[in-house]
Formats: structure tokens, sequence, C-alpha cells
């Protein structure tokens, strides 16, 4: 059993409390993939992360896991690990902001923009690939929520989610999920509902809820690659279009105030972004 560095980020949030928790384990010598899984199940957080020496060509390199499976990526631990690797001295950008991210799915690249007291962070999100799965049928609540003439589509950016367009934002703030039934969707049961807002003077251009039963998390507070995977959809519907950016919504439905900044770039790679404060500082002996 070893002291190391252990600290709890909130991400996706202005202020502590509003967003999705992180946790970040520093120190992993020792520590092999079966003890980083058994970790991240005991904090039973939506994601863990672990920093290890980065190859070649890369700031810093992480491992993610949620409390039962690791993860090639996930938006909310990418943006909070650059967040950390540059508070704890782990990285350095270069003097345009930029760092370069190692995990499972890849090196990817990160902005990092402002200083201490307000630093944004976003990651450039794993091409995105629509996959050829179909459901054969929706259940009952979630066919009811779907926006007419829409369905959902599997799509991956590392993990998989099955994105479905709801029919107003009021209807997917009033859903109950149907874990049993999500749970059991092919790729790992997660769904991301999405929906333009109701109103345009809300601040915020998109709600979202993501829904990830099969991989242990009923619903997530803020997430990332889900955010992500919406853009991708919205690309290729040709709702979105490169150079053009927007905030969603998400967390709400838990007692958060997540929010996710996406953006298209020149070449169509999509970014997730935002802030992220941290909550907890000291050590995990383990």
């Amino acid at each position: 059993m070893s002291a190391r560095r252990y600290l709890q980020l909130d991400v996706f949030s202005a202020r502590a409390g509003a967003g999705n928790p992180l946790g970040v384990v520093v120190d992993t010598d020792g520590l092999d993939a079966a003890a980083m899984q058994a970790i991240a199940a005991w904090l039973n957080l939506s994601e863990t992360i672990f920093f290890l020496p980065p190859d070649d060509g890369a700031s810093y390199h992480v491992r993610i896991f949620t409390p039962k499976m690791e993860l090639p990526f996930a938006g909310h631990p990418s943006v909070g690990a650059a967040w950390a690797a540059v508070e704890l001295g782990l990285a350095t950008a270069d003097d345009e902001g930029r760092l370069i991210q190692q995990c499972a799915a890849g090196l990817l690249p990160v902005q990092v923009q402002g200083g201490r007291w307000f630093r944004q962070i976003k990651v450039r999100s794993p091409q995105a690939e629509r996959r050829d799965t179909q459901l054969t049928e929706l259940p009952e609540g979630l066919a009811a929520l779907a926006h007419p003439g829409q369905s959902p589509v599997l799509w991956n950016n590392g993990p998989d989610w099955w994105v479905l367009e709801a029919s107003s934002e009021a209807a997917l703030r009033r859903y109950k999920p149907e874990l049993a039934a999500i749970a059991a969707m092919p790729g790992r049961g997660k769904l991301a509902a999405f929906a333009a807002a109701d109103r345009p003077d809300v601040g915020y251009q998109y709600v979202v809820r993501a829904f990830a039963p099969g991989v242990g998390v009923n619903e997530d507070p803020v997430t990332g690659s889900a955010n992500a995977l919406v853009a991708a959809h919205l690309l290729a519907q040709g709702r979105l279009k490169p150079h053009q950016q927007y905030l969603a919504s998400q967390g709400r439905e838990l007692g958060r105030n997540g929010e996710v900044r996406v953006e298209v770039d020149a070449e169509a790679n999509v970014w997730i972004g935002g802030e992220v404060q941290q909550v907890i500082s000291g050590q995990i002996e383990w």
C-alpha cells in the first residue's frame, strides 16, 4: 500500500458542485490495470483517470476507467486531465496553449486558454464513426420521446453511444429513463438524447442527457464524448458546419448545471471544452 496524490475535480462547471466529478490519481507506480480498475470501482465516480509517463510526442498520458471498465476516450476525463496536468506541473502548454494528450484512443490535441483562476480547456474528439447496427424497436418511453422522423443512430468516438433527438427540451427534461431497456441496447447500453433549446434566450442552444446503465452509470451528469457525438450527428445531417459552435446544457435533472462548449474547426473536427474546478486535494492509500 502506498500514499498517492489524489484530486477530485468538477468538470464542465463554472462553480464547484455543478459539473461532473472526476477522480485523478497522480502517482501510479506499481498499479496495474486490475488495481486501477479496483480503485475506480471503489471510488464509484463516473470516471477516474490515472497519470502515466508519456511516450514521445505526448505532453502527458492518462488511462480512463469507469467503475466497470476502461475507456479509450471520454470527454470530461480528458478535459479534467489537461487541467490537472497543467495545474500540477506535469505538462506545460506551448506559446499557443497547445498540449497533446496520450490515451488509449491515441494522441489528441488539447487547447489551454487562460490562467489558474479562469482556465478554459478544450480537447479534440477522436473521429466519429457511424455504426451499421440497427434497433428493431424502441422502449415505449423512448419511442414517445423521439422527434418525429428521427430514430437512434449508433456512433463511436472511442466509446459507443446511441444518439437520439428528442421532440423538445421540455419532453427530454421530463423523460424517466428506462434503464433496463437502455442497458440491453447493443454498444454497451449507452444512450445520449438531445434537443434544441425551447427558448432562444436561455444561453445554451442544446440540452443533452446521457444514460449509460450498461457500464454502471445510470445517468451521467455531464458527458464530453456524448456531446461530441451529438455534434457529429448534427454535422452528418448538415445542421452544423465547420467554424460553428454552440453551448450545451446537461445535468439539471441531477441537480447540476453543466456547460459543454462544442466547436467545429475548419476540417470538421469536433472539439469539446469547458471549465474545471478543484474540489478535493489530498492522497489515496492503495
